[in-house]
């Protein structure tokens, strides 16, 4: 049975519509974030980066990470608005958190020791209400959730 290895809260600014994650050591990375970004959908990947779309053009949501040693039971998919998995590459075991308007954030997932091959799985929910609060407000905190579990690839 899996297990619980670690858990993190994370700040993640979302800009026009998005946010991304990517190997804390990017400097050997072929598409380094948001080159390329993935326009159409809720996650799109490159080598070592993920592309997260959100609900609203600009806002805080909360982001929960979760690394397990194995793959997490399921998640009740009636739960959540999205639900997307994805493979994912770190050569460090380090994750930055990237942002549209202001580049790389201060917070930095740790995976593991050293690098690896990953499974992630992102929830989130909260979209429609992001999605009202860009077209009113502007911004806001909390709005959007999500939830991304790391497990280790082959397990």
């Amino acid at each position: 049975m899996a297990e619980l290895v670690r858990k993190q809260s994370v700040s993640a600014n979302v800009g026009f519509f998005a946010f991304g994650l990517q190997e804390s050591d990017d400097a050997d990375l072929p598409v380094p974030f948001p080159d390329d970004f993935h326009r159409d959908g809720f996650v799109g990947t490159h080598p070592g980066r993920l592309d997260i779309g959100s609900g609203g053009h600009t806002h805080t949501p909360t982001v929960e990470v979760e690394v397990w040693d194995a793959a997490p039971p399921p998640q009740d998919p009636a739960g959540w608005d999205e639900q997307a998995e994805a493979d994912f590459e770190s050569t460090s075991g380090q994750v930055a958190v990237w942002s549209m308007y202001v580049g790389r954030m201060d917070d930095v997932i740790t995976l593991a020791d050293s690098g690896g091959s990953w499974r992630v799985r992102i929830g989130c929910t909260g979209r429609a209400a992001a999605a009202a609060l860009s077209e009113g407000e502007g911004t806001g905190f909390g709005v959007e959730r999500y939830l991304l579990q790391f497990w280790p690839a082959g397990t």
